[in-house]
């Protein structure tokens, strides 16, 4: 059985950092894109960064990039978010996602159960 458990969550102000992990287990991911999504209240989940598994390229959604930065750990199946310089609209729950090849909102094949993310003014 595929899991993603993300951890790491919880209320920051202003200006602040968080580390969001996501253990994945249950498969081989080397074929994988393995991501972040968000979800603020009233508003679509939102692609945020993805990492490939095999090489390690990345992505980033233009609202994070120079602010959030995506790694991996391939020995503990684990990759993870550092968020620096957080703002009041960095406020989600942010989900884990993973998908083989290709990761968007609309093709993701295993989802975790989110971690709440709040950012103070």
């Amino acid at each position: 059985q595929v899991q993603l458990v993300e951890s790491g969550g919880g209320l920051v102000q202003a200006g602040g950092s968080l580390r969001l992990s996501c253990a994945a287990s249950g498969r081989t991911f080397s074929s994988y894109v393995m991501g972040w999504f968000r979800q603020a209240p009233g508003k679509e989940r939102e692609f945020v960064a993805a990492i490939k598994w095999s090489d390690g390229s990345t992505y980033y959604a233009d609202s994070v990039k120079g602010r959030f930065t995506i790694s991996r750990d391939n020995a503990k199946n684990t990759v993870y978010l550092q968020m620096n310089n957080l703002k009041p609209e960095d406020t989600a729950v942010y989900y884990c996602a993973a998908n083989r090849y290709i990761l968007t909102r609309s093709a993701v094949e295993y989802w975790g159960q989110g971690t709440q993310v709040t950012v103070s003014s």
